[in-house]
């Protein structure tokens, strides 16, 4: 059995993305969707409801009525707020633990997901691209590859240092050739057996921007963008961050400035903290 098989055989084995993520992302963008329509979605995933619920009422200790219903924490925490925090629970399942291959701590991958996802969303609002939910997520989901071929590139990690050494290769580069695929190929495989949108499955696909004449797609552009911020911060960088390739013309065609980077790396800091606040307390 071919290493590509041995990786196809695990993609099957991974536990999916529940079935309210592809619900929320088809209805949160219809301009005539309610807080209704939102709240009927996650209050028939018994695991999500109670997950948002206890997160909710911790974060809101001391309430003379706590939420009892996603209806209650909606109005508590706003109909966006809710969506991000079904989509990042969702997320933890498949993102969390050691991923050793790439030398990422305990938590470290989840960290850096929901960075990216932050941050990518933040700059969809700004360029009022729309689909900032469907683009939050791919955003987050985009290193779902990286679960997989961990066990892998740990096996072969001195073959593929070797190549980023003396032959200059990026990280990514250097897994293609040495395992077959890279995890951001392989990402975009679990994406299309997951049914995720054809825009999804691209975005995850393409979001180091292998082939430049992506960027040409905003969407891919933004999250390729969100992860280079995102390592310029210092994280989910370690041996996946080895020569990584930076491509200016991604900014340039966002019409995006060192300066507008700066500011969003200042909101996503705030950003990051509550969500922090919330999540720490699961």
């Amino acid at each position: 059995m071919t290493a590509i098989q041995i990786l196809l055989k695990e993609i099957k084995n991974l536990k999916p993305i529940p079935a309210v993520v592809h619900q929320l992302l088809n209805v949160v963008n219809k301009p005539d969707s309610s807080m209704s329509d939102i709240a009927k979605i996650i209050q028939y995933d018994p695991a999500i409801t109670a997950s948002v619920l206890r997160t909710c009422n911790a974060a809101y200790f001391g309430l003379k009525h706590p939420a009892e219903s996603i209806k209650d924490a909606v109005n508590l925490l706003g109909i966006d707020q809710i969506i991000d925090l079904v989509l990042l629970k969702s997320g933890a399942k498949v993102l969390s633990g050691k991923h050793k291959g790439y030398g990422l701590q305990e938590g470290a991958m989840w960290k850096f997901s929901v960075s990216s996802a932050i941050i990518a969303k933040q700059i969809a609002k700004e360029l009022e691209l729309g689909q900032e939910n469907a683009i939050f997520t791919a955003a987050l989901l985009k290193d779902i590859g990286k679960t997989i071929l961990d066990r892998f590139i740990l096996n072969s990690f001195h073959k593929i240092s070797d190549l980023v050494t003396h032959e200059n290769l990026s990280f990514m580069e250097a897994e293609k050739k040495i395992i077959g695929v890279d995890h951001a190929e392989l990402g975009g495989m679990i994406a299309k057996i997951w049914k995720f949108s054809p825009k999804m499955v691209k975005i995850i696909r393409n979001h180091h921007l292998k082939d430049i004449a992506q960027a040409k797609d905003k969407d891919v552009a933004v999250v390729y963008l969100a992860d280079c911020i995102c390592m310029m911060l210092g994280m989910g960088g370690n041996a996946d961050g080895l020569a990584y390739r930076f491509h200016e013309d991604a900014m340039n065609l966002l019409g995006i400035s060192a300066d507008d980077i700066t500011k969003i790396i200042v909101s996503f800091t705030c950003q990051m903290q509550e969500v922090e606040d919330l999540l720490h307390v699961v």
